[in-house]
């Protein structure tokens, strides 16, 4: 049984750091890699980067980890999206390694 994931996606890097912050301070959780989307209608966004903060621990810890970081998030510029996967298939999990950050 793999570990569970948690994402969240949120405007802006300053606001992923801190939602990570809060989560990994709620839940015994380790933080992966961000990853970066700058969407085409990003002129029109009250901050025009989303970024994705991803949590790996058990499924408990996940939950308490997304819940403290959408709590943060929110307080700041906003929650695009979150999600918990309880336990992501083989090919989930290559698909979670990739990330825009690691462009040039």
């Amino acid at each position: 049984m793999g570990e569970a994931v948690g994402i969240l996606e949120v405007y802006g890097l300053t606001c992923a750091f801190m939602a990570a912050d809060a989560g990994c301070k709620a839940g015994n959780v380790r933080l992966e890699n961000f990853d970066k989307n700058k969407p085409g209608n990003a002129e029109e966004l009250k901050v025009p980067l989303l970024v994705t903060v991803k949590f790996r621990g058990n499924v408990a810890d996940v939950e308490a980890a997304i819940h403290a970081a959408a709590h943060r998030a929110n307080e700041l510029t906003g929650v695009v999206q979150q999600h918990v996967i309880p336990n992501p298939t083989k090919d989930t999990e290559k698909m979670l390694k990739l990330n825009a950050f690691d462009k040039n």
